[in-house]
């Protein structure tokens, strides 16, 4: 794969790059009313996706920073986004064109006044591994081998420009109109500048480790601040191979199992317990070991969960509450996601939508067990996306609902599902969070 030498930082620069994509949109519309003419409207419709995918994340690749990272995003989104999208956008999770070493040595000796090969014994100036906001590099020092993460120039600069460039067309997308729309893309700017700080990534990374090394069959680097700043993070070098990879493998389905479990697990743990969540679980942030274990990445994205959305956020997968119209719409009112301005209409038509998807999406946690392979269980998951995403009804109301909070903890139940479904783990207990403690494991042992 070819290196790159310079990012377009500036906003004419990057707003320059995203009206050439454009254009070439419009060629491949015109492209698509041609052949239409010549072959069926399905031929057609997916050749335009598969050109259009290309086209974007060709841009998006050479934009790095907040746009690639919006694509990694809508790669976790199966069920909203064509699937020629899904997998062209999926690449922006660990596989972009790198910076070059002329450009990586010039950020080491930005950040630290010294070469790269100056700090470590050893310094491998060609990527391994390179994603929407970093790449990630291989070092040794002291016979220790160590993994460096370079983050891309002007990233962090550019994080409110690039979002002020997508947001009309996210507010078109997901139907989000009036006041108050600013709080949803606050939380998301808020959320990505944060990913840029290495210093609180490194904090991050060591509080979680430390609160969750108790898990079984759950593995994370050490962290070293002596060698890291707010640009540059190292860290121990991880043996193993990506789990989007793995689950191509031939594995045992006890391997499967035992890799969901503590998956599952992990972000059970951290949001009863912790209150807080690594809200990027895309294959790109774990690894399996030789030995099977699964070694989690890449804390940039954590997201605290309060006490006043934690809450009714659980209630709403309780049995007594779904069964219960007065008290699961008291809930969608906590939640912000009926108003106090909706119509009998609104009321009525959004707590429908919301009863029908949370009958689904919690089922899981009405099983002393779950099969996460289960087909059917994920292909009413897509068909209930699908059907909301053509409805006339949704498109001709506010989509301006719901606290902030969803955007990070659905999009952390979204991508965990997609992890689960991809490993095919079958049979993972699934615990009560309401009776979860410290001594979390003891809990999980016994049920």
């Amino acid at each position: 794969m070819n290196s790159i030498d310079k990012i377009p930082i500036t906003k004419i620069q990057r707003a320059s790059k995203l009206v050439s994509t454009g254009a070439k949109v419009g060629v491949n519309y015109l492209k698509y009313y041609s052949d239409k003419l010549v072959n069926s409207e399905e031929v057609a419709k997916k050749r335009l996706d598969e050109n259009n995918a290309e086209d974007i994340y060709d841009s998006l690749k050479k934009l790095k920073g907040s746009a690639l990272k919006v694509a990694q995003m809508l790669s976790m989104e199966k069920n909203i986004l064509p699937r020629a999208y899904v997998d062209k956008f999926s690449l922006s999770q660990f596989s972009v064109p790198p910076l070059s070493a002329p450009l990586v040595v010039k950020t080491f000796k930005k950040y630290f006044g010294k070469s790269p090969n100056e700090i470590f014994d050893q310094f491998d100036l060609q990527s391994v591994n390179a994603a929407s906001i970093g790449q990630v590099h291989k070092a040794e020092l002291k016979n220790k081998k160590l993994a460096v993460k370079i983050q891309y120039p002007g990233v962090a600069e550019s994080i409110s420009s690039d979002l002020a460039l997508v947001k009309p067309i996210a507010m078109k997308m997901f139907n989000i109109k009036g006041e108050g729309s600013d709080r949803y893309f606050l939380e998301v700017e808020n959320k990505l500048k944060e990913e840029t700080n290495y210093i609180l990534e490194l904090e991050q990374s060591q509080e979680i480790a430390k609160a969750c090394g108790h898990i079984t069959n759950l593995r994370f680097p050490k962290y070293y601040k002596k060698y890291s700043s707010e640009r540059i993070l190292t860290m121990d070098w991880m043996d193993g191979v990506h789990l989007s990879e793995f689950v191509a493998l031939k594995e045992s389905q006890e391997v499967r199992n035992k890799l969901g479990q503590a998956l599952w697990d992990f972000y059970m743990f951290q949001i009863h317990q912790l209150r807080k969540v690594h809200a990027d679980p895309h294959p790109g942030n774990f690894l399996v070991s030789e030995d099977r274990e699964l070694i989690a990445l890449d804390f940039g994205c954590i997201k605290e969960i309060p006490e006043d959305f934690y809450t009714p956020y659980f209630e709403l997968a309780k049995k007594d509450i779904l069964d219960n119209k007065k008290l699961f719409r008291q809930k969608l009112y906590e939640l912000e996601i009926l108003r106090s301005d909706d119509t009998q209409v609104e009321i009525d038509f959004f707590s429908s939508v919301f009863h029908e998807m949370m009958l689904l999406f919690t089922k899981p946690f009405h099983e002393e067990t779950f099969d996460f392979s289960d087909e059917v269980f994920f292909n009413r998951i897509a068909e209930l996306g699908a059907k909301y995403a053509k409805s006339t009804e949704v498109k001709n109301m506010n989509g301006n609902r719901g606290s902030k909070h969803f955007i990070y903890i659905n999009r952390t139940f979204f991508g965990l599902y997609n992890l689960m479904h991809d490993l095919k783990a079958n049979h993972i207990r699934i615990g009560d969070h309401t009776i979860w403690s410290e001594d979390f494991e003891a809990t999980r042992l016994v049920s």
